[in-house]
């Protein structure tokens, strides 16, 4: 059996779960929680990701189909299948990344440098969108993303607020996501966007604390 349903994402045994460099958190869907494990997608990204040696920031891999409708997807979006990821190329280069990409299996590629990412999924081939910009300057430090950092903490897994802690500290990296996701939607939330600003800074500060508190804490207990 290659896919597996879940109607929440922590609801996958972590027996069953393979993909050491990811977690179901990372591969559900944003809007709605389902996750479709879809085996040997997944087995090329975690391929795709030892290829590179380096972390992957996944923005969005599963989308169930209502949440694919809320933010404008194709009709036929390859994220609804399970087999389709789009990878923020913040620390990493464009080309190596495609090569490396095309090397695993992944057929099909949607670049999108003004929004930092690029779609792979496993065909049909194809491409579209204008490719990335040679860059000249040194990538970001390699780090996991925070919501994967707090979700080892032990503090956050001994208080079972996991969840919670986590998508407040990537707050803004959640807010980066969905924006990416929903470009064809944004125009009539131009007048509400200083509002969502402010929202933003409070769930990222939020996050901030919280982090802060799970790492004293953990330090205090000597399990760091």
């Amino acid at each position: 059996m290659t896919t597996t349903f879940y109607d929440h994402w922590g609801d996958v045994p972590e027996s069953t779960w393979r993909w050491t460099n990811f977690s179901p958190a990372e591969i559900a869907c944003r809007g709605t929680g389902k996750l479709l494990i879809n085996a040997p997608a997944l087995d090329k990204l975690q391929a795709l990701r030892d290829r590179l040696g380096k972390p992957l920031i996944v923005r969005s891999a599963y989308r169930s189909p209502e949440h694919n409708r809320a933010v404008g997807g194709a009709a036929r979006s390859k994220h609804m299948d399970g087999t389709a990821f789009d990878i923020a190329m913040t620390n990493h280069d464009p080309v190596v990344f495609e090569a490396a990409a095309r090397s695993v299996g992944f057929l099909g590629f949607g670049f999108y440098p003004r929004s930092g990412f690029m779609h792979v999924d496993l065909g049909p081939a194809r491409q579209w969108g204008d490719r990335f910009a040679i860059r000249a300057t040194a990538f970001a430090e390699d780090t996991p993303p925070a919501r994967e950092v707090l979700a080892e903490s032990r503090t956050m897994k001994g208080g079972g607020a996991a969840g919670v802690a986590t998508l407040g500290a990537a707050g803004v990296e959640v807010a980066q996501s969905v924006l990416a996701e929903t470009q064809s939607a944004v125009l009539p939330l131009v007048p509400y966007l200083d509002t969502l600003r402010w929202v933003f800074i409070a769930v990222a500060l939020i996050g901030i604390a919280v982090t802060i508190y799970a790492r004293l804490d953990d330090w205090r207990r000597g399990q760091r």
